[in-house]
């Protein structure tokens, strides 16, 4: 080796370093340019005035908050959740929250590449893992579902994270579904993760006869929300009953349909048909794309590829969901990362999603509380649908590519090719 040439030992640090160095000029960039754009930060506010109102033993769901008028849409449990909102002063809980904030962006990448690189959290590989995640974090910040989040102090990192943080759990773990059962304590669209695990894991029960993680997981999920839930029953029996007897059916109470930061099926319906309710139209598109989705969803998680499941299984959420905003779909990053892992011409197609995911395109259309989406032209509507128009044609090439490789006449190569890239544990590995 030569005198002048750095040693294995001393060289190794500097990718980290750089990476590290490249994520934080990043972050504060995005800070400032936050700070600059005068964000309001409407929804950590509407959660401190739930907490607020808890702490004053007041009725939460006939709370209004802000210049907005916003009304509380979650369970009682999210009130108990935002009680430390209360504890400092609202300059101070903005920063704690955008600070928070992008802390969850590293955690939601790191948990992400962990998901579809399992590998890549072996002791040896950490240094990779942290260098990878500090990469991919830099440019993520930017896209629009990470940056509207952030703008509105919204908890859709957090869901995230909890969710991811229990598929990515060691086999056999007992806090695994801990994290699913909070999330849905919290905003109930998480429970579509609870279905995936319990009929992957019947299925894996009867082909095995015998306990598997999958359904230990949605038993652990299931369990943590019955409890969560129970307890707000007793500590808050008046606001239980409201919620779950009336306000979880009052869907125009979150919003209206048409609005272009919907990203749904409904959204898209309500723009498309100049209506705020697409009422059985919505429906029939829900059960039959929602229910597709899923059957693709459990064949994977049945045939070992847990990364494909679970992002299947979260953007079918968005989509059937009656409202998912655009801040909701921030489960964008790990498809992202699933893409360019497992994609035949990655950077084609993870640059294309990438595109819609950063292009602003919904915000285009006129939008403003004259609810101009109800008469919206052809050109309007398909930039308003950007993301369920992205997912649909992703749903439809994977269902394309599974069919393909079924084939009793597709080629011998393309089936064993095809086996190879399923199980996540060797993707690309």
């Amino acid at each position: 080796m030569s005198p002048s040439a750095p040693s294995p030992s001393r060289a190794r640090p500097w990718p980290l370093v750089a990476a590290a160095v490249t994520c934080l000029i990043s972050f504060a960039a995005f800070w400032v340019a936050q700070r600059v754009a005068h964000v309001n930060m409407l929804d950590v506010m509407v959660y401190r005035a739930e907490a607020e109102t808890l702490r004053a033993g007041g009725d939460l769901y006939a709370m209004r908050a802000t210049s907005a008028n916003l009304a509380m849409t979650y369970p009682p449990f999210a009130a108990v959740l935002f009680l430390p909102l209360t504890l400092v002063g609202v300059p101070l809980m903005r920063t704690l929250s955008t600070a928070g904030n992008l802390l969850l962006v590293l955690a939601l990448v790191r948990l992400s590449l962990q998901l579809v690189r399992p590998a890549l959290a072996a002791p040896g590989r950490r240094a990779d893992l942290w260098r990878t995640t500090l990469w991919v974090a830099a440019v993520v910040v930017w896209c629009e579902p990470v940056w509207t989040t952030l703008r509105y102090g919204q908890i859709n990192l957090l869901v995230a994270v909890a969710v991811l943080w229990d598929f990515t759990r060691r086999e056999g773990s007992r806090w695994a579904g801990l994290g699913i059962g909070l999330a849905t304590a919290v905003k109930l669209t998480p429970g579509l993760f609870v279905v995936l695990l319990l009929v992957a894991g019947l299925l894996l029960w009867r082909r095995d006869r015998g306990m598997n993680e999958w359904l230990r997981t949605a038993f652990t999920a299931t369990g943590v929300f019955l409890a969560t839930t129970l307890a707000m029953v007793v500590a808050l029996p008046t606001d239980s009953r409201t919620f779950w007897t009336r306000t979880l059916f009052e869907t125009g109470r979150v919003g209206h349909a048409e609005e272009t930061a919907n990203q749904s099926l409904s959204g898209v319906l309500a723009r498309l048909m100049h209506t705020d309710a697409p009422g059985l139209w919505w429906l029939a598109a829900a059960v039959l794309l929602g229910g597709s989705a899923m059957v693709l969803a459990i064949r994977a998680a049945v045939r070992g590829d847990r990364a494909v499941a679970v992002v299947i299984t979260a953007v079918t959420a968005l989509m059937v969901s009656p409202i998912s905003w655009s801040h909701h779909w921030v489960w964008c990053v790990p498809l992202l990362i699933l893409l360019y892992d497992r994609a035949t011409r990655a950077w084609l197609t993870t640059g294309a999603v990438a595109l819609a995911f950063a292009s602003f395109a919904l915000w285009w259309v006129p939008h403003d509380p004259g609810r101009p989406e109800l008469d919206q032209n052809a050109g309007q509507m398909l930039l308003s649908a950007v993301y369920p128009l992205t997912a649909t044609a992703l749903f439809a090439a994977y269902a394309l590519a599974v069919w393909r490789t079924r084939r009793p006449e597709a080629p011998e190569e393309l089936r064993e090719a095809a086996a190879v890239r399923e199980p996540q544990a060797v993707a690309k590995e």
